[in-house]
């Protein structure tokens, strides 16, 4: 088991972002000997979502984590244009401050699309800075994503009306959908991600960060080409019960990346980090012993 989110907000601290504040966690600040694994979270929820897998991870790796301009205990400002370009920025100034010119990345949904764009700007340098990418359930490629009645709305012209009335109970029924069959959220994590969400009063703002789905359609071709242009070794962790993107999403994987590591996890849904963190970490581990070679240099 991890932290608790009142153990999380604890442990973590805050760090300027242009006139906002972003919440980061950081397992080891200053550490140089184990390499450096970066968390990226999902929609519409925050960096806690990875707590499950936090004790384990820091026993390997100096673990950086962060709730999104928007999301969790980060400033949520209004009227603002949220972008994944924007997010790939956030996650390079945390990295540049703390002094970090080599890491791994471990990302879930909308952070799956924060990390293809790290993934792009990294295969254009001439020196790469990403080990190794892992990716958990996301909207890799838009023609395979299965947007949830809700999202459909978020992005319409009721987009605004609808975030206002998103209440605990709606939100409670949304997120049990999208988990597997056999390991529907709890109460008490139900409460969390309902207390990440309404920091100050985020739910009201889910229909100006939902622009995401746009932009996966607009950059298609670059973010696709992240995956296939890689020189990174990349793994793949779905859990296949998932109705936004599971197998049916891993099934286009296969057909336009196809390589590195896949692990699919029947009867598991949208949050394999919280429905099965052991398996999820099992083939992590696997993973890593398989591909990754943390102080190789290209």
């Amino acid at each position: 088991m991890g932290p608790d989110l009142e153990q999380w907000r604890e442990s973590g601290h805050f760090v300027a972002f242009g006139a906002h504040r972003i919440f980061c966690l950081d397992s080891a600040p200053g550490e140089r000997l184990r390499p450096t694994l970066l968390l990226i979270h999902g929609f519409p929820t925050a960096s806690w979502d990875f707590a499950k897998l936090w004790p384990n991870l820091t026993a390997e790796f100096r673990v950086l984590a962060a709730d999104m301009l928007g999301f969790g205990f980060s400033s949520k400002p209004r009227h603002h244009a949220y972008s994944i370009d924007e997010q790939a920025d956030l996650f390079e100034r945390i990295l540049a401050a703390k002094c970090v010119d080599r890491y791994h990345l471990l990302a879930h949904d909308y952070g799956d699309t924060v990390a293809q764009e790290l993934l792009a700007r990294d295969n254009a340098r001439p020196t790469r800075t990403i080990e190794t990418a892992c990716f958990l359930n996301g909207g890799l490629f838009p023609e395979t994503h299965r947007p949830r009645v809700i999202q459909k709305l978020l992005r319409s012209p009721l987009g605004p009306l609808v975030s206002r009335l998103v209440n605990r109970r709606n939100f409670a029924r949304s997120m049990t959908a999208l988990f597997g069959p056999t390991r529907p959220p709890t109460k008490d994590e139900l409460d969390a991600f309902w207390t990440l969400l309404t920091a100050e009063r985020g739910h009201r703002l889910a229909h100006e960060l939902i622009h995401y789905m746009t932009e996966r359609v607009r950059n298609r071709q670059r973010w696709v080409d992240a995956l296939s242009d890689a020189r990174c070794p990349l793994a793949l962790i779905n859990g296949s019960a998932d109705p936004v993107s599971g197998a049916h999403m891993v099934a286009r994987y296969r057909e336009l990346v196809g390589t590195g590591y896949i692990a699919e996890l029947p009867g598991v849904g949208h949050y394999p980090q919280v429905e099965a963190p052991a398996v999820v970490l099992e083939h992590y581990q696997r993973f890593r012993a398989q591909f990754a070679h943390p102080n190789e240099v290209p």
